[in-house]
């Protein structure tokens, strides 16, 4: 008889962690968390008591987290090691190659991280990518944009940030060195260090979408591609998603075998990936970046609404290195708004909210009243969300922008002292076309 599958997460924390603990629990599968030791107690003991066995390690020290990690799956027999943490990717490939399991490259698997080494791996392998320049220091910076290699509009970003922190649009000379700046001065999850490094890549106008695919020994299945609504402005946030979005067959077919070109550029074997792309008013595809897990910002639960198709299992198959069913059990569509305050201050209230019932399967506040928020400069930056699914793209992409623009954000902003002054700033939400 055959031992129960036994699992190591590698960060349990977060909503895709969570549904990949839940399909697990579903199969009857032993599941292990492996979490930094001063988080532990955060997790409370509810979410404790459904893991097998806990691993304190500290990722912010690359070496002994792999070491770590080996050795706990090695004692308790763990037929997968997985995780849905963008930061943790390079750590996951090295663990599982170590360990006999199916996984990514791991002579590659920074390049799912670096953007630099992604950028430098996408031309590679002749991938249609924005041009890149590395900028190590403000006077380098300068000097390209006073000699020309630096033409305006242009994007400014970090080389290993998640979830588009430290990102910039930069329309002038004048505003470049505060971008780069701001792209500088992270700090990683858990501490880890960074690549101080700066890229300024080409400006591409278009619309914005993400192709999430699954591989699986190196053959890819690609899910759906993700429509997304982005803020205008120096700072591009993603406030809204939509799938399954419909190209022209042609257009599809070319943004599939880019996507590809890239999954294979980084090493992506054995899971998800996640990648960025721009189709401009030409129709070229422009591969903006990629990452070795399951899109964010509630991406997988919306595959789940919309087509059925469940990701989480799906992970767990391809990490246990069995057939991966992947057939949409349904034809529908599903979106999800993201509420952002109007200003910076104390979240007062927030009005016109909808309630989770037909047609609308989750909604949620990621903030307290009462707590200090300001305008979204990066995903991380919303303060809740809310789905919608139907029958047909429109009918949810227009009830999902009715509810929104129903709802109301109301801000006190906070004087110099962080003292509250009487007045308020409300905000009701309008909808924003993709771009």
């Amino acid at each position: 008889m055959s031992r129960t599958p036994r699992i190591l997460l590698l960060e349990p924390g977060g909503p895709e962690a969570g549904a990949l603990a839940d399909a697990a629990a579903t199969r009857g599968y032993e599941t292990h968390a492996a979490v930094m030791p001063e988080q532990h107690a955060a997790y409370g003991p509810a979410l404790c008591r459904r893991w097998s066995g806990i691993l304190q390690t500290d990722f912010s020290h690359a070496e002994q987290a792999l070491g770590d990690v080996i050795e706990y799956a090695s004692r308790i027999g763990a037929n997968a090691v997985l995780t849905t943490n963008e930061y943790l990717t390079p750590l996951l490939a090295q663990a599982s190659a170590a360990l006999g399991l199916p996984g990514n490259d791991p002579t590659r698997a920074n390049a799912a991280r670096n953007k630099i080494a992604m950028s430098q791996a996408f031309a590679r392998h002749g991938i249609s990518a924005p041009h890149t320049l590395v900028v190590e220091d403000e006077e380098q910076l300068r000097s390209r944009c006073t000699t020309g290699q630096v033409s305006f509009p242009c994007v400014i970003k970090p080389s290993e940030a998640a979830g588009s922190v430290g990102v910039t649009v930069v329309c002038e000379a004048a505003a470049a060195t505060g971008a780069w700046r701001a792209a500088r001065t992270l700090s990683g999850m858990y501490g880890m260090p960074l690549d101080p490094r700066v890229l300024v890549q080409e400006h591409i106008e278009g619309a914005e979408y993400s192709v999430e695919s699954l591989t699986q020994d190196g053959t890819t299945a690609h899910l759906c591609v993700t429509r997304k609504n982005v803020t205008a402005g120096a700072h591009r946030v993603e406030v809204g998603h939509s799938l399954p979005a419909t190209l022209p067959p042609a257009v599809m077919q070319a943004v599939h075998q880019q996507v590809e070109r890239a999954i294979d550029a980084v090493g992506i074997r054995n899971g998800a990936s996640h990648t960025e792309v721009i189709l401009g008013s030409d129709g070229r595809c422009s591969v903006i970046e990629i990452g070795a897990r399951v899109g964010a910002g509630q991406i997988g639960f919306l595959i789940h609404h919309a087509l059925g198709v469940d990701p989480w299992s799906a992970l767990l198959d391809v990490a246990l290195g069995r057939p991966v069913e992947l057939t949409a059990t349904r034809r529908r569509h599903a979106a999800v708004r993201f509420l952002t305050s109007p200003t910076a201050g104390r979240l007062r209230s927030v009005a016109g909210l909808p309630e989770a019932g037909a047609g609308i399967p989750d909604v949620r506040l990621r903030v307290a009243f009462g707590d200090v928020v300001g305008p979204a400069q990066a995903n991380r930056g919303r303060l809740g969300y809310f789905l919608v699914t139907g029958a047909d793209r429109e009918s949810v992409d227009d009830r999902a922008e009715q509810l929104l623009a129903g709802i109301t954000i109301t801000i006190d902003p906070e004087d110099a002292e962080g003292e509250s002054p009487h007045h308020q700033r409300s905000r009701h939400l309008a909808g924003r076309k993709a771009r």
